[in-house]
């Protein structure tokens, strides 16, 4: 037994807190060490025997945990296996374009975690808290940071099951806020759908062709010359007239902002920023120039609380227009012939409020989180009675208390389309449940045996949206003909089905931190034959899916039943899905939009276990916070045999809110 000392009052801390561990370095004052960006409060008791290795290098500081587990796994945005042993991947949020750069052990996001699995399925993780650059290092029994910080604390979770040890790390370092149902359903995306015009014919071909479909995405080519929060006059003389029709015929609009400011005498976001000296700084004091897309730019220091206020505010005019969402892109900061594809280290960040002034060095990795805090917050300020959506590529653990995110610059291949399921699957394990890749693939030419595939799989995904770049073949559901047009219809329309479900799980996560999307072995933690499976994949504890390309998966034992949405639902391309005995799952019908009713009926999937079955469903407005007053129902129903027929009823209810169902119906299956 480790001897505890308590360096925090276990009487100010939350009970998941006190079951918390923190090691703070040797010989280091903790009042010397920076303020955490991954943490919401302070946390864990202080010990000040056992637990990691703590070494002073002539880079930084070396700290090292031995654990006494099996099966490793973490480290966030990666590619590569699930199961993280024998793994070192390099902390540093990096533009990496079709993950090429570095062997892909370097990616836009930086999650300095990692989550033990032992034999008996008890777990351990470990969050070293530190912004610094760093490499992680997962060996068997180990887990190594390197990292060019002074000094940093360890926090240590243990849980009797990954799921516990998950959960409090979404509680430590905050949940994903709840979204607006709308973000929930299909997205589709091009760089770049422009003029005006095309965004029109693309929504029209959607609902023509009947395919589901929520949202319509905006790259940079609305801009003019690549000037954020601008509107092209030729392409976009009228974003508001765009944005009306989209809303007219049931969609979304989500519009592109990068951080760099184009350095362009009369720009007015420029004039503003100089005057009120809003920029990052060089080594020698002057505003740090770089290149990126509009040509050389300056970029805001989000380490101030005046620049994020600042940069807030120019929201404000920029959603007048009607846009729905922002799409944070380049904030890794990206600089074209910058050192290393970004900052030099030894650029200035002034720092406020609880940030001390500091050196990019160590705030590089969270300037991407920093900017999507501040146009959350610019969003939320301007639209105080609307759910903010907010999707961005670089991050930091933690920062899916601001941002949902997608796994960046992939390419239309087998190989990306099978490691999308554990790069989303370990985002989710470090904290990011609101994730997914670009469907399809987003760079290179696909072709419709894999953008069939892609979409029968990536249906599934928390988040859902295909992409394309430029110079690549089209990726809307008809591009490749009719066959993989019919099996996209059928995939989205399976994904609009389940929407009752999906919502149910992202509320859940919103509340406890749990995962949408979870490994296979979260069915039994117990299973080491379950450990390293990374094909199929489940949502939520009670649906396993089983992709159409999937060879001999490994699934967990028990009773689970084929659960089939739509006609043609077996088809070539179709992921399989799999329902647990004991399960309920609630479903909608097959609508084209979030905005029509799904819950006509509401229908409840009934897996009868030994002793019946249960199953909850969350349900509220779909947007604003009326919920958080009460304006919710989360429904608990269960199912008995009475007079040899299967009974569901309603037996316990949460929230102020009357069913939106104004029919209910039950299907039962036992084949």
């Amino acid at each position: 037994m480790r001897k505890l000392v308590a360096a925090l009052s276990l009487f100010t801390l939350p009970a998941f807190a006190q079951e918390v561990t923190r090691y703070n370095p040797p010989g280091v004052d903790p009042k010397d060490l920076p303020p955490s960006m991954a943490l919401i409060q302070p946390a864990g008791r202080l010990a000040e025997i056992g637990g990691p290795t703590f070494t002073r290098t002539n880079k930084g500081m070396t700290v090292k945990f031995d654990l006494d587990v099996t099966d490793l796994y973490g480290g966030g945005e990666v590619t590569g296996p699930l199961r993280r042993n024998g793994t070192r991947i390099e902390l540093w949020n990096h533009d990496n374009w079709r993950y090429l750069d570095h062997g892909g052990k370097r990616l836009y996001q930086s999650h300095p975690w990692a989550l033990g699995v032992d034999k008996d399925g008890s777990a351990t993780g470990v969050l070293f808290d530190t912004t610094y650059r760093s490499f992680l290092s997962m060996q068997n029994g180990s887990v190594t940071l390197e990292s060019t910080a002074p000094a940093l604390p360890v926090y240590v979770i243990r849980g009797s099951s990954p799921q516990q040890v998950v959960a409090k790390l979404g509680q430590l370092t905050g949940t994903i806020p709840l979204p607006p149902r709308w973000a929930l359903g299909y997205h589709q995306c091009r760089y770049s759908y422009a003029p005006e015009r095309e965004v029109e014919e693309v929504a029209t071909e959607f609902r023509k062709r009947h395919i589901p479909c929520d949202v319509i995405w905006m790259d940079i080519d609305y801009m003019d010359g690549f000037r954020i929060f601008t509107f092209d006059p030729q392409g976009f003389p009228d974003p508001a007239h765009t944005n009306n029709f989209l809303h007219q015929h049931g969609f979304k609009g989500i519009w592109m902002i990068d951080p760099g400011v184009k350095k362009d005498p009369g720009y007015s976001v420029f004039e503003s920023g100089n005057q009120h000296d809003v920029w990052v700084k060089n080594a020698s004091g002057q505003p740090f120039v770089g290149k990126v897309w509009p040509g050389e730019c300056q970029f805001p220091d989000f380490t101030r609380p005046d620049v994020r206020k600042w940069w807030s505010e120019l929201y404000k005019p920029f959603l007048a227009t009607g846009i729905d969402g922002v799409w944070n892109d380049m904030n890794e900061p990206a600089v074209f012939e910058g050192v290393d594809k970004s900052m030099p280290l030894d650029n200035r960040h002034e720092g406020g409020g609880e940030l001390p002034a500091g050196p990019h060095l160590q705030y590089h990795n969270v300037y991407g989180m920093l900017m999507v805090r501040a146009t959350r917050e610019g969003i939320q300020a301007a639209r105080p009675d609307k759910r903010p959506f907010v999707l961005t590529r670089a991050n930091f653990l933690g920062g899916q208390r601001y941002a949902a995110t997608w796994t960046g610059d992939n390419a239309s291949t087998w190989e990306d389309l099978k490691m999308s399921v554990p790069m989303s699957l370990t985002l989710g394990l470090s904290g990011q449940p609101f994730n997914g890749p670009d469907l399809g693939g987003f760079a290179l030419n696909g072709s419709p045996n894999l953008w069939a595939n892609w979409v029968g799989s990536g249906a599934f995904f928390p988040f859902c949206r295909s992409h394309g770049s430029k110079g690549t073949d089209r990726k809307e559901p008809w591009s490749f003909g009719p066959d993989t047009e019919k099996a996209a219809r059928i995939a989205l329309g399976r994904r609009y089905r389940l929407l009752p479900y999906l919502y149910t799980l992202f509320e859940r996560s919103a509340r406890t931190g749990e995962p949408i999307m979870q490994p296979v072995f979260f069915a039994d933690p117990k299973d080491a034959s379950l450990r390293q499976e990374q094909q199929a994949f489940m949502l939520g504890p009670d649906l396993i899916v089983v992709p159409a390309w999937a060879q001999h998966p490994r699934l967990p034992k028990g009773t689970w039943k084929e659960l089939h949405l739509l006609p043609g639902d077996d088809g070539p391309f179709q992921a399989k899905l799999l329902q647990r005995a004991g399960s309920i799952i609630p479903l909608g019908r097959l609508v084209e939009s979030t905005e029509q009713d799904s819950l006509l009926p509401l229908t409840l999937s009934v897996v009868p276990g030994a002793t019946g079955a249960t199953g909850e469903f969350y349900w509220d407005a779909g947007d604003g916070f009326g919920y958080r007053q009460g304006d919710y129902r989360r429904s608990t129903f269960q199912a008995r045999r009475q007079d040899g027929q299967w009974v569901v009823k309603e037996t316990a209810h949460e929230g102020n809110r009357a069913p939106d169902w104004k029919r209910q119906e039950v299907q039962v299956i036992e084949r």
